[in-house]
């Protein structure tokens, strides 16, 4: 199911209805790996929607391993090398060992279980980058690939710019979508004046009917995973970390650990970033509605991962955390990501 119009941003219950049912109607009408893990990923990041699913997605896995074991005895399995190697690692867990996500608190600090996440291809993500932008290339991943079609969720105009709104494949907040402007235009992820003006009267448009919702975005350097522009368009009910009113950018009397900039007005947060541009700052962005926090940040690379992470894009710099495996979920302390925050954020001020 691909909207065309409007209806499904009027408010939050008619958002997720949209949102279960095109995930509904791609398990039901593709037998693919890769449609699968999207669905299953999607379903697990949201209690409600696994509710509906699981049962199908049951059945689902279970006809892809059968299929699965065929393709070992030499019949063919059409599906991209990432997919196999994703379910491979799905198949040997288990069905019953998936289930919703699980959330825990280490002090401020949002740490989430979810081994699907951890699954996921490393693309870009796995390298260090030099500078804050390079030309789009049409022969890397994008999301204007054929293939990606089906994973749309909506697309049209939207408060005034045509944009399509794909399934994240693995998600990390409840219905998580991938926004990306004009999508066969090949606009590489750097920021532009229109792009930063276009996302504070996206969510001035849509921030009334979803108030809940928000905007990440990981400019390149700064573990943005894909070089196609993109958004990461989501509806939280629970605040990020970074949003709480103990923190001294909201007025609070606790600093950040990290360097965060909040910004209320347009014009603003414009020269910020346009000044970060000028040095050759990565940055993450979390956009709500009326406000905007920018987290300049050290290069991906620059410095090794702990074990324990993935990379820190703008959800782990809005304080939350996605560790690899259930032992790093139930033994991460706040000191220990306070202090990895702190380390990202080691960039001189301007």
């Amino acid at each position: 199911m691909i909207g065309v119009d409007n209806a499904c941003f009027t408010s939050p219950d008619t958002y997720r209805e949209a949102f279960a049912a095109g995930l509904r109607e791609m398990l039901d009408g593709y037998d693919e790996l890769g449609v699968f893990i999207l669905v299953l990923a999607n379903a697990m990041i949201d209690d409600q929607v696994w509710a509906q699913l699981a049962t199908p997605l049951r059945r689902k896995f279970e006809h892809l391993v059968v299929e699965q074991q065929a393709a070992r005895q030499g019949v063919s399995l059409d599906d991209a090398r990432d997919d196999q190697l994703v379910f491979s690692q799905l198949a040997e867990i288990g069905f019953d060992q998936i289930g919703p996500i699980r959330l825990r608190n280490a002090g401020p600090w949002e740490l989430q279980h979810n081994p699907l996440r951890s699954l996921r291809p490393a693309r870009m993500m796995a390298r260090p980058v030099s500078g804050i932008s390079a030309p789009f290339n049409p022969d890397q991943f994008h999301f204007a690939r054929p293939f990606l079609r089906k994973e749309t969720f909506w697309r049209g105009e939207l408060a005034g710019r045509p944009v399509s709104l794909l399934y994240n494949k693995f998600p990390f907040v409840r219905m998580m979508g991938l926004l990306v402007p004009e999508i066969r235009d090949g606009h590489p992820q750097y920021l532009q004046h229109g792009d930063h003006s276009y996302i504070w009267r996206l969510l001035d448009t849509l921030g009334d009917a979803l108030p809940e919702i928000g905007i990440g975005f990981n400019s390149y350097g700064a573990y943005a995973s894909v070089n196609h522009l993109h958004f990461h368009l989501f509806i939280r009910s629970r605040p990020l970390p970074i949003a709480v009113a103990d923190w001294s950018h909201n007025g609070g009397d606790i600093d950040y650990p990290a360097q965060c900039h909040r910004f209320d007005d347009e014009a603003g947060s414009w020269r910020f970033i346009q000044e970060l541009h000028g040095r050759r700052v990565p940055y993450n962005l979390v956009c709500l509605p009326g406000r905007l926090y920018c987290l300049p940040r050290l290069p991906q690379g620059v410095r090794e991962l702990p074990a324990w992470s993935g990379g820190f894009a703008w959800y782990e710099m809005a304080g939350c955390c996605v560790p690899r495996g259930e032992e790093a979920f139930q033994a991460l302390s706040a000191d220990q990501l306070q202090a990895e925050l702190a380390a990202v954020s080691a960039v001189a001020p301007g």
